[in-house]
């Protein structure tokens, strides 16, 4: 979330960073970007914009995906409306298009990283998660947008093509509260995919559905509990850097 955003062309982005809305505030947390694209030796570009890796989803192909309850937040960007934010997201990434989801996942810290909502596996092919237990706290969240997904259209015109992966359902931590739990948040490397799993029933089939999504890599799953207990998992804590 802190690391900058490596774009085609050799440049890379960052956002302000204002530890998620000022929840979480640690020294150097807002000069990493800038280490690291020094160490890298390319340019970093600034996005005029407070916000976070995780925040932003994109096709490679014109198409971004971003939340309403994150970047439109008053904590981040007050003020700021959805035509801006299009606007500066677009420039900053070289892309067309937005589109625009509402709300996260229950107790996320973040405010609604879209990358445990939705996120592309091809251009045109974009993964989400549906509900299917009684007692799943996302129902609502995941019906929503499932709805807005089916009526979407990317920056090539086409209709998205949706996969979808069962929930993990509930996942409390030690208090008992629901954590984000997300399968969608896993990483992408060049020869393998890391997929978070919280040792539910769900756990087998949601690892199938992307296995089956990323035939060219080793798609491989780890317990992400620990790390979701402090928030995020393995995209979260992660940023892709050119080799």
């Amino acid at each position: 979330d802190t690391a900058p955003i490596f774009a085609s062309g050799g440049d890379a982005v960052a956002f302000r960073f204002d530890g998620w809305g000022g929840k979480y505030r640690l020294p150097g947390d807002a000069g990493l970007a800038a280490v690291v694209a020094e160490a890298a030796g390319v340019r970093l570009r600034r996005i005029d914009l407070v916000g976070e890796g995780g925040a932003v989803e994109t096709d490679g192909e014109g198409t971004l995906l971003t939340t309403r309850s994150c970047l439109l937040s008053v904590a981040r960007n007050p003020g700021l409306d959805e035509e801006r934010a299009s606007r500066i997201l677009c420039e900053a990434y070289g892309a067309e298009e937005v589109i625009w989801l509402d709300h996260g996942l229950v107790n996320d810290h973040t405010d609604g990283h879209v990358d445990t909502l939705a996120r592309f596996v091809a251009p045109g092919r974009i993964a989400i998660m549906v509900a299917e237990g009684p007692g799943d706290p996302n129902r609502r969240v995941l019906e929503e947008i499932r709805a807005v997904l089916e009526g979407a259209t990317d920056a090539m015109g086409r209709r998205l093509e949706r996969v979808e992966i069962p929930s993990p359902g509930r996942v409390d931590d030690a208090a008992g509260r629901p954590m984000p739990a997300s399968y969608l948040n896993f990483y992408v490397a060049n020869a393998a995919v890391v997929v978070p799993l919280y040792d539910v029933p769900a756990d087998a089939e949601a690892l199938a559905i992307l296995s089956d999504c990323f035939p060219g890599r080793r798609v491989v799953g780890i317990d992400a509990r620990a790390i979701l207990t402090g928030g995020g998992a393995f995209h979260c804590i992660t940023q892709q850097e050119p080799r």
